[in-house]
């Protein structure tokens, strides 16, 4: 049976329970039993939602998707090394943020709810809009003032009631809280059904090498909702026995907001607060992650690593990466940075997501 149970004082709410956080304040997680039944999800329809038995939704009737999910994984030499690029810029909205989105909203709709709140430095709140505008829920996005200007218009686009607040995404993220008091939160790193959806990010590359896992995964890094889900996910998978090994997850940060890699290095001992300078790679520009116990703990399980990259080598992996005809963001390009600088062995099976496509961002390169 499914339930959500505290991490704080493990209070435990069913699941047909509108709830986001405890009463006590402490995050939940999503207590789930994930099946693959795979000769029926080979004969299913190229969906992230082939994987039906291993989403949390009760009722099919209150599946809310655009046919979104199974992106390419294309096989590439990047300065002179094999990597394994998995598409999730070709989302419906743009990123794969989607993911989340489709099984969060799809939770909502099950759960009666009409209107719902959330915030995003940008593909989150995109990608929340637009499942939003499908299931005919009211959905009010707050995002930091100095979103780019695309994305902020696509959020406007998809009927969304949009709030640009002045200060960091810190700022933003407290408003929004604040909202959540009366209005169901839909955050992509609060709300556990968000990393439900996340999680197929990895049960797609695993289907797509064969039931096979890769050795590394580079994943960008902010609120953790990519590389979280992924974990979640490969644990799944192991407990079904599809899976025997974890591989390793490299968690790449901005040199210029990179908590976790801070974290990381002073033997996972959380900082309250850490200092930030802008950086190009919005998406993963997160001063104080929510759910970085988590994100530590993962990267651990799996002998992974949290690195940084500068804004320079975010900046050249990105015109190098376009220059090779992936249109993508600064923050897929901050993955790419991190597999350049990173010592890989030549037969290592190695997958890098594009996150967002770069269409979201403003002109950069003249």
């Amino acid at each position: 049976m499914m339930k959500l149970i505290c991490q704080s004082c493990g209070e435990e709410y069913k699941s047909s329970e509108p709830v986001w956080r405890c009463i006590c304040g402490g995050l939940l997680t999503l207590d789930f039993q994930a099946r693959f039944p795979l000769d029926k999800i080979k004969k299913r329809k190229p969906t992230l939602w082939r994987y039906r038995e291993a989403l949390p939704i009760t009722h099919d009737q209150h599946i809310i998707s655009f046919d979104e999910g199974f992106t390419p994984l294309v096989e590439d030499i990047f300065w002179g090394k094999k990597v394994l690029l998995k598409q999730d810029h070709l989302f419906p909205s743009g990123s794969y943020k989607d993911r989340g989105a489709s099984v969060l909203v799809s939770k909502i709709h099950e759960l009666g709810i009409k209107k719902v709140v959330e915030d995003s430095s940008g593909n989150a709140g995109a990608a929340i809009a637009a499942y939003c505008a499908k299931a005919n829920i009211h959905c009010h996005i707050y995002v930091p003032e100095k979103t780019t200007p695309e994305k902020l218009m696509q959020i406007k686009q998809y009927g969304a009631h949009l709030y640009k607040i002045p200060g960091s995404r810190e700022e933003t993220a407290n408003i929004a809280l604040q909202e959540a008091q009366t209005t169901y939160y839909a955050s992509h790193y609060w709300n556990p059904y968000f990393f439900h959806g996340t999680k197929t990010y990895i049960f797609e590359v695993v289907e797509q090498l064969g039931w096979n896992i890769p050795d590394i995964l580079f994943i960008p890094v902010g609120n953790g909702t990519l590389l979280i889900g992924s974990y979640i996910g490969l644990k799944e998978l192991q407990q079904e026995n599809i899976i025997d090994r974890l591989p390793r997850i490299i968690g790449v940060q901005a040199e210029n907001c990179a908590p976790l890699e801070n974290a990381w290095k002073k033997q996972r001992k959380i900082p309250l607060f850490q200092a930030m300078k802008e950086t190009i790679a919005e998406g993963i520009a997160i001063a104080n992650p929510t759910r970085a116990k988590e994100i530590l703990h993962a990267v651990k399980e799996t002998n992974g690593d949290i690195i940084s990259v500068t804004e320079k080598e975010i900046l050249d992996a990105l015109d190098y990466t376009r220059r090779k005809g992936f249109y993508v963001e600064p923050t897929s390009a901050a993955a790419i940075a991190g597999f350049k600088k990173s010592f890989t062995r030549k037969n290592d099976l190695v997958v890098v997501p594009l996150t967002g496509h770069g269409l979201k961002t403003k002109k950069i390169f003249g």
